[in-house]
């Protein structure tokens, strides 16, 4: 996704950076440059103090603690993880299982999306390494806001939702600053807020699958957030079949069928949450569930370059 450039430069300031082993590009309207630096630079420091909170590159972050002690005891977590753990317990019922922040589990030795891969994991070594994903299995205790991994060798990791809730809480600093306009743009999973300088509302294109620079629709985002899942990112091609990187957790194998979801929501959090777990759950239950969360609303492309939308989607 991309957003469009189409308003006055002396009003609207932009800086991209790698955050989150993501590049992420801020932008704010304001009245002068150095004005506009002090808003970006805020953001920047929130992104990375929640990059610390959730990262598994970073031995002593909670994440680690929490999957280090993993069959072992409950860990004590900051009350903002904990209640991100919880929301995504929330959204993994909602989907069924299709999203689950117990995936870490899978690692690199089944499927590792790059040129050295030629070769298929057989399905039974595949279901072997999946019986740790159970969001189930991820207990709770919220009087003492704790965190404890049932099993031995479960990993949690935010892969799937931590990139869209950075978004969401940088936009919600922003606001409390006082700037009245921006998008924050995290590797394509956009929060949009307020108005261009000229008083129109933000508007993105929307990613052709077979061509991600170009645009096959427009969309207003003012107030919303979007997010994409496109097997266009990243994937691998073995006897000439595209394999996207979007692994359905119950299999361990990827998804076939859909190119791209592309999901609008309220808030980054959530549209970064469903953008996975709507492709996982296929073309008719995904739209089906769209349709029975108010403000929610979704476009599917499938392998045929067909489009699926939800009820009430306006593309121009």
């Amino acid at each position: 996704m991309r957003a469009e450039n189409n308003i006055s430069e002396h009003q609207k300031y932009s800086r991209s950076l790698k955050l989150m082993g993501n590049s992420f590009t801020i932008t704010v309207v304001a009245e002068s440059e150095e004005k506009a630096n002090g808003h970006i630079n805020l953001a920047v420091g929130e992104i990375s103090r929640i990059e610390r909170l959730l990262s598994t590159y970073k031995e002593d972050s909670q994440t680690n603690l929490i999957n280090g002690n993993a069959g072992i005891r409950p860990v004590e977590v900051d009350p903002e993880v904990f209640n991100l753990i919880e929301r995504s317990i929330g959204i993994s019922r909602i989907t069924q299982g299709a999203f689950d922040i117990s995936y870490g589990s899978i690692d690199k030795s089944l499927w590792n999306f790059d040129r050295s891969m030629t070769s298929l994991p057989d399905a039974q070594t595949a279901k072997k390494m999946v019986h740790l994903i159970d969001y189930r299995n991820i207990i709770l205790d919220r009087e003492n806001t704790t965190v404890f991994l049932r099993e031995k060798g479960m990993r949690i990791g935010f892969g799937g939702i931590g990139k869209g809730y950075a978004a969401e809480m940088a936009k919600q600093v922003l606001l409390q600053r006082g700037v009245k306009s921006g998008i924050i743009n995290a590797s394509g999973d956009l929060s949009a807020w307020g108005l261009q300088p000229d008083g129109r509302k933000w508007t993105i294109g929307v990613a052709d699958p077979n061509s991600p620079n170009a645009a096959f629709s427009y969309m207003e985002i003012s107030g919303k957030a979007v997010a994409t899942s496109g097997n266009y990112e990243k994937y691998i091609t073995i006897g000439g079949k595209k394999y996207s990187h979007t692994i359905d957790p119950k299999t361990g194998l990827p998804i076939t069928g859909i190119k791209s979801v592309t999901i609008i929501a309220p808030n980054a959090e959530f549209a970064d949450a469903m953008a996975t777990p709507i492709a996982v759950m296929g073309i008719r239950a995904g739209l089906y569930l769209i349709d029975q969360i108010p403000d929610l609303y979704c476009i599917i492309i499938d392998d045929n370059n067909k489009i699926y939308t939800s009820k009430n989607i306006n593309l121009k």
